[in-house]
């Protein structure tokens, strides 16, 4: 019973996360928002006992929260 109750725990920290995501202005902001819901999903993908899925969400979200740094640092930060 205690593991259902933090696995509902960190989905509503996802779903919160979500929230910021889309209502944030400042792109970087959201890039580093988006890396915290990535690590949430981590840790929920743990919890549920699939750590090749959480493994692969580690690697997705790292390659890609890099690769949207590089791409902010070319355009610019502020959305309009």
């Amino acid at each position: 019973m205690q593991i259902y109750t933090v696995e509902a725990i960190l989905l509503v920290f996802l779903i919160m996360i979500t929230g910021c995501i889309i209502y944030e202005r400042d792109l970087l902001s959201a890039v580093m928002i988006y890396c915290a819901f990535s690590f949430g999903a981590v840790l929920l993908y743990l919890m549920m006992g699939s750590p090749d899925v959480a493994f692969t969400e580690v690697v997705v979200g790292t390659v890609s929260t890099i690769f949207y740094v590089i791409a902010l640092k070319k355009i610019d930060r502020w959305c309009k």
